[in-house]
C-alpha cells in the first residue's frame, strides 16, 4: 500500500467563522487573517493506492460553479487535482473508489464535472462511497447548511449508478461511537457534530494508524478543545467527539491528516498537564 497527498490548491474562509467563539486576539496570533478577516486553507486530499484500487478520499471544491461563487473563496495555488493525478502517473478514470467524508462543497466539488449542458461524474469508472443517513441529510438540506449542499456536486452521483453506501454500525449500544471496516486497511469513525454522519477514514499504513481528519479537526490550531468551528451544526457535539478522538490518538499515537490547514500535513498529539495537545508536524512522506 502507497498513501500519496493530493493537493487541489487553497481558498480563503472568515477567520471568525473558522475558529467560532475562540477571540480573534488569540486565534489570529496563530493563523494571521488578511485585511478581509479572510484566512488561507487547504483543500488537502488522500489518494491510497493497495493493489488493483485507487481510492481518492475527497477531491476538493471543483472548477463548474461560475466566478461569482468561487469570488467568494479567492481560489489560489498552482495545484489541482487532475495536475496533482498526473505527478504521480495517474489520470481521473484510474480511480476506483471516491471515498466523501461529507457532501459540503469544499470536499466533494471535484466530484461532478460540466457536461454538455448537464453534469457527469468526474471519475468514470468510480464507486462513490457515502453513507445513507448523510446522503438523507444533505439531499434534504436544513437552511444553516443549505449553501455548502450543493445538488449539482450531489446528485448526479446517484443519476450515474455510481454511489455506494457504506455500511456503518455501532460497536456499542452504550458509546456514540461508530468504527466499521468499510474499504481493505480502512476504517471509518463516524461523527455527527459538523454535519451528520461524517466518515474519518482511519488507514492503516507502514504500522501507523492514519486518520483523515476531515473537518473533525481543520488544522493544528483545532485541536484545543474550545476551538470549535462557528460552520459545526452541533458544536457541543463537536468538543466531545474532539475530546473521545484526541485521548485515543494520543494513546495510540495516532497520525492526524489535515485537510484544510495550509502549512501542515500530518501531526501527533500528547497528553499533558494542559489537556491533548500537539506533538509534533510532518509530511506524509515521513511515515
Amino acid at each position: 500500500m502507497k498513501l500519496h497527498t493530493i493537493d487541489t490548491g487553497f481558498f480563503k474562509l472568515d477567520g471568525g467563522a473558522m475558529f467560532g467563539v475562540v477571540p480573534r486576539t488569540l486565534w489570529s496570533a496563530k493563523h494571521p487573517p488578511d485585511a478581509n478577516n479572510l484566512c488561507t486553507w487547504a483543500m488537502r486530499c488522500l489518494l491510497v493506492e493497495d493493489g488493483d484500487r485507487l481510492t481518492l478520499i475527497d477531491n476538493g471544491i471543483g472548477d463548474k460553479q461560475d466566478a461569482k461563487f468561487f469570488g467568494h473563496y479567492d481560489l489560489h495555488g498552482s495545484e489541482t487535482l487532475e495536475g496533482s493525478l498526473k505527478k504521480l502517473g495517474f489520470s481521473r478514470d484510474d480511480i476506483t473508489d471516491v471515498f466523501l467524508t461529507h457532501l459540503h462543497f469544499d470536499h466533494c466539488g471535484g466530484s461532478i464535472v460540466r457536461k454538455g449542458d448537464g453534469f457527469a461524474p468526474a471519475f468514470a469508472n468510480a464507486r462513490y462511497w457515502s453513507n445513507e443517513p448523510h446522503w438523507e441529510w444533505a439531499t434534504s438540506p436544513n437552511p444553516r447548511e443549505k449553501a455548502s449542499f450543493l445538488k449539482e456536486n450531489i446528485l448526479p452521483i446517484q443519476q450515474s449508478g455510481q454511489l455506494q453506501f457504506v455500511e456503518i454500525g455501532r460497536r456499542s449500544a452504550e458509546e456514540n461511537v461508530y468504527l466499521d471496516k468499510v474499504l481493505p486497511n480502512m476504517d471509518v469513525f463516524l461523527v455527527n457534530g459538523h454535519t451528520d454522519a461524517m466518515m474519518i477514514p482511519h488507514i492503516h499504513y507502514k504500522g501507523h494508524t492514519v486518520a483523515f481528519m476531515a473537518d473533525l479537526l481543520p488544522s493544528i490550531h483545532h485541536i484545543p478543545l474550545p476551538w470549535v468551528m462557528a460552520y459545526d451544526t452541533r458544536p457541543l457535539l463537536t468538543m466531545a467527539e474532539k475530546r473521545d478522538f484526541l485521548e485515543v490518538a494520543a494513546d495510540e499515537h495516532i497520525v492526524l491528516f489535515f485537510e484544510h490547514d495550509a502549512q501542515h500535513e500530518c501531526a501527533t498529539v500528547e497528553r499533558t498537564e494542559k489537556g491533548i495537545r500537539l506533538k509534533e508536524t510532518f509530511p506524509l512522506s515521513a511515515l
